[in-house]
């Protein structure tokens, strides 16, 4: 990779400059990023990373071989439409836009492009995003590669069909705020049951490191370990009998089912849009 272009200067851009510059893939003056008309945010990414950023369509293109789409979904029409004539067909086209079809990204271009579709979470931040990629027929063994090497420095990747990508959402790419959620039950209950708020929290996030670390590195399935916990007739017994008798478990995967259906919903929406938009263009 010898220049990155960024599309966008949200908290996922910056993610990704981070994890690049910590990992040393690209030379932080080779990551270049622009925006619609932020530039105070363009200052701030500049100032903090030493990275570069322009509204200069020319200079921000000039010898790039990677161009992320980073901006928000509904603003993708519009961005690549003010792109498009430099874009090229060997550029790597790197989205990280939810909902947004690899096909629609090629048929607003009107060029045939090797795209990456990707989602992250938000756990980029800290370099842990659980992230599945798809990617098309046209992205080259040599871009397949700088593909995994780029995501690595935020994560996590797997590498699904494009299909699965709703899916995904619904699980990983949505997946941190159901993990906050049980981390705000547990500190209210953590509250009730007389322990200070912040040692609560020390024990809740220990708990929970512990735990996933037990799933990662156990040969055991989660059942097994979760049984392994829970004695007959002790505590955690009796605390999963309530989660058991508030259907907890099914209460998740109902939640997932429906966020998977939403990601459908959405994409397809924005897909329509953006075709309308973009044949009246």
């Amino acid at each position: 990779m010898n220049k990155m272009a960024i599309i966008g200067a949200g908290s996922m851009a910056e993610a990704f400059i981070s994890g690049i510059l910590d990992n040393d893939l690209i030379d932080r003056k080779n990551i270049w990023v622009t925006n619609n008309s932020n530039e105070e945010r363009l200052t701030s990414l500049r100032e903090r990373y030493g990275v570069s950023s322009t509204y200069d369509l020319n200079s921000l293109f000039n010898g790039a071989d990677i161009v992320m789409l980073a901006m928000k979904p509904k603003d993708v029409a519009t961005a690549i439409q003010a792109i498009r004539q430099y874009i090229n067909e060997n550029m790597l086209v790197v989205s990280v836009l939810a909902g947004v079809s690899m096909d629609t990204i090629e048929t607003l271009a009107r060029i045939p492009l090797a795209i990456v579709r990707s989602m992250p979470n938000t756990s980029a931040a800290v370099g842990k995003s659980a992230t599945a990629v798809a990617v098309n027929q046209r992205v080259t063994e040599e871009q397949l590669e700088a593909t995994r090497n780029l995501f690595s420095t935020i994560g996590l990747t797997t590498f699904v069909e494009e299909e699965q990508l709703d899916a995904v959402t619904g699980l990983s790419g949505s997946g941190p705020a159901y993990i906050y959620y049980l981390i705000e039950a547990m500190e209210k209950s953590a509250v009730e049951v007389g322990l200070e708020k912040e040692m609560a929290s020390q024990l809740i996030v220990q708990t929970l490191i512990g735990a996933a670390e037990m799933v990662k590195n156990s040969s055991k399935s989660s059942t097994q370990l979760r049984m392994d916990v829970t004695s007959p007739g002790g505590t955690t017994e009796a605390g999963m009998k309530v989660l058991e008798e508030n259907g907890v478990q099914q209460a998740f995967i109902s939640c997932i089912k429906a966020a998977t259906a939403q990601s459908k919903k959405m994409g397809a929406a924005l897909r329509s849009q953006l075709e309308t938009a973009d044949q009246t263009s």
